[in-house]
């Protein structure tokens, strides 16, 4: 006589399950290994538990993309290279605002940000000088000169905004015109803030939006791991590294 195994109902370890369901109820792009270390619950545990519940974060479908050759917007040291970028965002009452940001591509710090209704140089300038103050603790030309990699929009090629950066011994770094995954770091970020905080809010003012943008870039800064920097946040990776 032969028996036919019987394949048991896999089982869920349910202390686990009440805190996982309420963070990504409250945060629910976050991915199980995010989860697991915002928790300091054991990844893979986490990642069984997603599969079962059907919680898995589904991947965006991407065809194939024809790519020129380019230099990706990484670095090895921090203070190496920056990238800055601008987006739009809705403020209610005040419409659209124009959001610039400045990231460390080797920290993934964003170090500097500004929310205009002015899409200007002056909204770009402001966000770049609020990153030099964040990691020089003030205004001058800084030690070593660095990269500055940005698009080729009429922003950053103003003659303000070149002056503005020569003035301060960073070096611009342009992408090749309409390829915006030369400057991928940024451009992630930006998906990412959009995805994690200004969808998932009905801004009433640009004073409203200003104050949740800032608490989440304080949140990425400082608690959201990331998987590029061995699930550490970008602040600890600038702590290690300096």
């Amino acid at each position: 006589m032969y028996y036919k195994p019987v394949k048991s109902t896999p089982k869920v370890q349910e202390r686990f399950v009440e805190p996982i369901k309420q963070m990504i109820e409250a945060e629910p792009s976050f991915g199980y290994r995010t989860v697991a270390s915002l928790l300091q619950f054991n990844k893979n545990t986490v990642q069984r538990i997603f599969q079962l519940k059907g919680w898995q974060v589904r991947k965006r479908v991407i065809g194939h993309r024809p790519r020129i050759e380019a230099l990706p917007s990484v670095a090895t040291t921090p203070n190496e290279r920056w990238a800055t970028d601008l987006c739009r965002v809705w403020a209610g009452r005040d419409g659209w605002q124009t959001l610039a940001l400045v990231i460390d591509c080797h920290t993934r710090e964003l170090l500097g940000w500004q929310l205009s209704r002015s899409g200007k140089a002056t909204t770009a300038m402001s966000a770049l000088e609020q990153a030099l103050i964040v990691r020089f603790g003030t205004l001058g030309r800084v030690p070593t000169p660095f990269l500055l990699r940005s698009d080729n929009g009429l922003v950053f090629t103003s003659r303000a905004y070149t002056r503005l950066v020569r003035g301060y011994g960073l070096r611009q770094e342009f992408i090749t015109p309409h390829c915006p995954q030369q400057n991928g770091m940024i451009e992630r970020v930006i998906r990412t803030l959009k995805e994690q905080c200004v969808h998932r809010h009905r801004f009433e003012t640009q004073q409203h939006a200003s104050r949740v943008i800032g608490e989440w870039i304080r949140f990425y800064n400082t608690r959201r791991p990331h998987q590029a920097l061995g699930m550490k946040t970008p602040a600890t990776a600038y702590a290690l590294a300096a």
